[in-house]
């Protein structure tokens, strides 16, 4: 049984193609993790926000997980594969790209921080800026 942040058969087919790795010929290095397996484990991290290390042990380890993901931000993989599950799911008429919500969280500001980021003139000196 897949778990929740699980890619199913049908969108493994769909992004397959795109994390497919490149492989030489001289047959050096360590093999690959499963490549389906690492992208659940960042689907999981993902889905759940948890930090890398603590990722199940079902999946690989969190290092190569991490550095996956690592890697296919850089290479813009991630976001494609992102933008073919999305299509998927809208025509399925589970996505509506039209519209789009952004976390709405809260933090703190420290004391003497001005909304643009600076210092205010209180006294409060950065001691790690060099005038």
């Amino acid at each position: 049984m897949r778990g929740r942040w699980e890619l199913s058969d049908a969108q493994w087919e769909l992004i397959e193609p795109i994390l497919r790795p490149k492989r030489g010929s001289d047959g050096r290095g360590r093999p690959w993790q499963d490549t389906r397996a690492v992208l659940n484990g960042i689907l999981w991290v993902l889905g759940t926000g948890a930090q890398w290390r603590e990722l199940p042990k079902k999946y690989p380890p969190y290092q190569t997980c991490h550095g996956r993901f690592q890697w296919w931000v850089r290479e813009g993989k991630l976001e494609e594969i992102l933008g073919v599950l999305a299509e998927e799911l809208q025509a399925r008429g589970k996505l509506e790209l039209e519209e789009g919500f952004i976390d709405a969280s809260f933090t703190g500001a420290k004391r003497g921080v001005l909304r643009s980021g600076h210092q205010a003139r209180q006294g409060h000196e950065d001691p790690h800026h060099l005038h």
